[in-house]
């Protein structure tokens, strides 16, 4: 979501701040602003990209040693440059902001008692000039502040509900930045510029990329004071902490588009590279594959509980399929944003499985620490980032290796989740007795197989473009599954709302006659997920009264689901039938049939509005 980056040098650091904004601007963002110190607090902000901040940055000559910057996706207050960060303190006195403030500050997340901390300032005599709550902290660490910044900063936080990122720097002290964190990501990275150290703040490393390798993962409650060539770490008990400093190459590279259009499409065919990189290292199925202590583990637990957002809680759907299936747990899966909402039975016994992309998602972190407070602490991650503080809450770990996903539409984290979780499925099955060597042998060679799969389905994206001139001229679309293959509709569907802002929605196929079938016209266009499995005959039947409806359907099957193109019935085949694996194939074709409805039509691809790549507030 939004993105920090901040410095202390003796070097001007303001192209490094934008070119930190710069490579934060996969997250998503509506506005964005730097704020250096340079004889007092001066700053540049804008509601459009970070190319037009950094023409506004030249032109103004604004430079400075130490500096904050930031990328902000709205939360209170709509995108406006009054709202945009940096904010800067406007102190006490008579009329409008009698004296000039002294703080500058950047921040991510929400604070939720944000109107009484207003009410409070303004009858100090604060001036607020925007809507977010993010002003509410700069005013309270200037109301705060004698002389000492981190000590204003400790008192701030001690008065802030809710979850924050913060960085902030003040113009009486100018060479130093101090930093918070509580439920929103904040590294602290130390280079070296000849004989000097330089410090900086960042909410990913990918912000750091070509300016330091050297990444401390502050920790939930951490609080960081950065000055010229040092800098100290206090945890959440305001005492001296030592955290370990890592070599942490976040490649720049990965935002290169090389020959593809956007980020998404590049991504699309990074998947069986990605599915490759995976499974890297993995000779057999063994529990260590998860961790040293996952055979004790996955040997006590007596069901599975998946809890995950978006793109992820969909991956969560399939392997409830597999689970329940090839290693007989009972699986639940749920939102995790609702979970910690609502009265639950917890279970000792149950293995508590988050899955994530970034490793940062709020609600999920949210739900994990539910679930773990009620007495459920076997945990493990699927997740795409090692170093996140999902991995480092859970107890074991399946470290996907999609490499950068900068496209804000999920697709290779998908699939190399659904990778995970299937090679999860198969440990539990063997740590049960329920996988007998012959089968294991079997799924490790479609495990194996499947990148060059995966490039045979690619090179149906000719077919898939025929199909996106229709559907760019659509405002509805219906997608249909049954089985392990209901979850992928849910997916296609997701992929094509997401950046095409199509509205649709997706059923089990079965469930048509139980209300769907009353917007069946020729004006709705149906995709329809026909893998050759056992409930093609049913899916055949359902197709049936989608066609007796004047329904057009489009259909992704397989090549011996003997369905045939006629009219009102467009078909794709897919080059084999994959069994149990089937829907990471199918997911395909519907990624790219989303992505080019989406460039028919003229969106953003890579930043659909109003969403955002990483969403690290509940």
């Amino acid at each position: 979501m939004c993105g920090i980056v901040a410095a202390v040098s003796s070097r001007n650091i303001v192209p490094i701040l934008v070119q930190g904004l710069q490579r934060l601007e996969y997250r998503g963002y509506d506005s964005c602003g730097v704020a250096v110190y340079a004889d007092g607090l001066k700053r540049a902000r804008s509601t459009s990209r970070v190319s037009e901040l950094q023409e506004q940055v030249s032109a103004e000559h604004i430079q400075g040693g130490t500096g904050i910057a930031h990328t902000r996706w709205a939360t209170h207050g709509a995108p406006a440059v009054h709202n945009a960060h940096p904010h800067f303190s406007h102190g006490t006195g008579a009329g409008s902001a009698a004296r000039p403030g002294k703080v500058a500050l950047v921040h991510n997340g929400i604070i939720e008692n944000h109107d009484d901390l207003r009410a409070m300032l303004q009858a100090k005599g604060y001036v607020f000039e925007s809507q977010t709550d993010t002003e509410v902290i700069v005013h309270l660490m200037d109301s705060l502040y004698d002389g000492d910044l981190f000590e204003a900063l400790k008192a701030t936080v001690a008065q802030l509900h809710g979850a924050y990122a913060i960085a902030a720097f003040c113009k009486d002290e100018p060479h130093r930045v101090v930093g918070a964190r509580a439920g929103s990501p904040l590294i602290l990275g130390v280079g070296v510029l000849a004989d000097n150290v330089e410090t900086f703040l960042a909410s990913d490393a990918m912000a750091l990329a070509g300016v330091t390798d050297q990444i401390v993962y502050l920790e939930e409650g951490d609080m960081v004071d950065l000055q010229l060539g040092k800098y100290w770490i206090f945890d959440r008990h305001q005492q001296r902490a030592e955290r370990e400093v890592k070599t942490v190459h976040a490649h720049s590279g990965a935002a290169e588009l090389g020959p593809y259009r956007h980020y998404m499409q590049k991504e699309i065919f990074e998947q069986p590279r990605a599915i490759a990189d995976t499974l890297e290292g993995v000779n057999g199925i063994v529990p260590e594959l998860f961790g040293d202590e996952a055979w004790r583990t996955f040997k006590d637990i007596d069901s599975v509980l998946i809890l995950a957002c978006g793109t992820s809680y969909y991956s969560g759907c399939a392997a409830k399929y597999w689970l329940e299936s090839i290693a007989g747990i009972p699986t639940q899966v749920e939102v995790a944003s609702e979970y910690r909402y609502r009265t639950s039975v917890p279970n000792p016994r149950t293995l508590v499985v988050t899955i994530t992309q970034s490793g940062e998602t709020a609600d999920t972190l949210a739900a994990l620490r539910h679930a773990q407070s009620l007495g459920m602490t076997k945990t493990l991650t699927i997740c795409n980032v090692a170093t996140s503080a999902m991995v480092r809450e859970c107890k074991l770990a399946y470290i996907t290796r999609a490499g950068v996903e900068i496209g804000v539409a999920s697709t290779k984290a998908f699939t190399t989740q659904l990778v995970g979780l299937f090679l999860l499925t198969l440990a539990l099955a063997q740590s049960k007795g329920r996988l007998p060597e012959d089968e294991e042998t079997a799924h490790l060679k479609a495990l194996r197989h499947l990148p060059a799969a995966l490039q045979a389905v690619l090179a149906l994206e000719p077919q898939v473009i025929s199909w996106s001139e229709d559907f760019a001229k659509k405002e509805n679309a219906l997608f249909l599954g049954r089985g392990m293959h209901y979850p992928i509709a849910l997916e296609g569907a997701l992929k094509l709302k997401e950046i095409s802002y199509i509205h649709a929605e997706a059923y089990p196929a079965g469930e048509l006659k139980h209300g769907p079938l009353a917007l069946v016209t020729s004006a709705m266009p149906v995709v329809t997920v026909a893998p050759h499995d056992a409930l093609l005959e049913k899916l055949k039947s359902n197709m049936q009264e989608v066609r007796a409806r004047g329904g057009v359907l489009y259909v992704v099957a397989d090549a011996d689901s003997r369905i045939d193109s006629s009219d009102g019935v467009h078909v794709i085949r897919m080059p084999e039938h994959y069994g149990a694996l089937s829907p990471l194939l199918h997911v395909v074709p519907l990624q790219l049939l989303a992505y080019h409805t989406a460039c028919a039509r003229g969106t953003d691809v890579d930043k659909p509005r109003n969403l955002a790549k990483s969403v690290t507030v509940e």
